[in-house]
């Protein structure tokens, strides 16, 4: 499984973290969004093999790529 982390900047965005909030639809536990309202960035991150559609929802309202966009491999202990 992998798990994927991607975060934006909102500061010059199309959007707001508001609009945001009423446009995305939930995820499916654990996945979840993030927010950090002090740096105004907002972040996603997804416990699954596939990105759900959201994800290019948000981009889409954002107007921008990610600017950090990692992969994590889940270490099984």
């Amino acid at each position: 499984m992998l798990v994927r982390i991607l975060i934006w900047s909102l500061y010059d965005s199309k959007t707001t973290i508001e609009e945001l909030r009423d446009s995305l639809a939930e995820l499916q536990p654990p996945s979840a969004w993030l927010w950090n309202e002090g740096s105004e960035r907002f972040g996603v991150v997804v416990f699954d093999d596939e990105l759900p559609e959201a994800v290019a929802r948000a981009r889409e309202l954002i107007g921008t790529d990610p600017q950090v966009a990692d992969e994590f491999d889940v270490l099984d202990l």
